[in-house]
Order: structure tokens, then C-alpha cells, then sequence
């Protein structure tokens, strides 16, 4: 298994991966976001980077970095998160995701920050469970609300 950047053979696979990890997503959105990554990286609404986990010619799992203003928990901007994690199901519990974070722990270090942050939905323990096997440490718990507004 080999963990390097995203490149543009594979954004059928890295967007399979994204509609997977949201299935109520646009996937044609999605789509044009994979497309605007090759074309204009470093965009703020982008990821900055994005790694994929290869096994057997095979791409297995992804993760999207971005670079953020602030995180809750951290001293210094910007910060790296990780907006995006995933392995496919049939190869979860075998490193690959922990690869991925390595990666981008390694791609923080040689870029001079000090802290990478992320986040999970309340009732998502396995993402809670694996980012805390990691050593990422919990900062707070939140509920986040929102409202339409109509005139």
C-alpha cells in the first residue's frame, strides 16, 4: 500500500470515495469540486491538499486537507484539518486511514505548522475512536444549529 497526493487519474476514484462519505451530497457538485482542485489549487474553499491510499493499482482511501483561519483547541493559524477522511469499507481496520493521517501529519511538519486538526459528527464513534488512536485529543463537543430564513 502506497499513500502519495492526488493526482488528476484519479478523480474518478477520489470522487467515488467523496459521494460515499456524503451519499446526500450532489454528486454533480462534488464532481466540479474535484475537477476545480486540478485547476485551482490553493483556492480558499478547496482542500489545499489531498492524499490517496493506493493498494494493487487500486485507490482505497482518501484524505482532504485544507489549510483553516482558526480550529477550536488550537494556538496557531492557519491550521491544517482534515475536512475529509475515508477508507473503502472493505479496507478499513488494516492502517490505511492511519497512513493517510501520517501523511498528512508529515506533509504539516515539512510545511512548518505546529498542529493539525479535525472533526466528527457527534454520533460517529468509529471516527471518534480512530482519530483519538491517532492522538488527537478532544477539545469540546458541539451542536451546531442553523434556520432558513424566508421573507
Amino acid at each position: 500500500m502506497k499513500v502519495r497526493p492526488a493526482t488528476k487519474a484519479d478523480a474518478e476514484a477520489w470522487l467515488a470515495m467523496r459521494a460515499a462519505l456524503w451519499p446526500d451530497a450532489n454528486v454533480d457538485a462534488l464532481r466540479l469540486e474535484v475537477g476545480r482542485y486540478f485547476l485551482a489549487r490553493g483556492e480558499q474553499l478547496l482542500p489545499h491538499c489531498v492524499f490517496v491510499a493506493e493498494d494493487h493499482g487500486s485507490i482505497v482511501g482518501m484524505l482532504e486537507l485544507s489549510l483553516r483561519p482558526y480550529a477550536d483547541g488550537c494556538d496557531s493559524s492557519p491550521v491544517p484539518f482534515i475536512e475529509a477522511w475515508y477508507v473503502a469499507e472493505d479496507a478499513r481496520r488494516g492502517g490505511i486511514g492511519a497512513a493517510l493521517v501520517h501523511a498528512a501529519e508529515r506533509w504539516a511538519l515539512e510545511n512548518g505548522f505546529t498542529e493539525m486538526a479535525s472533526d466528527a459528527l457527534l454520533e460517529n464513534t468509529d471516527s471518534e475512536h480512530a482519530h483519538k488512536a491517532l492522538g488527537f485529543e478532544e477539545v469540546e463537543r458541539a451542536i451546531r444549529f442553523r434556520k432558513e430564513l424566508k421573507r
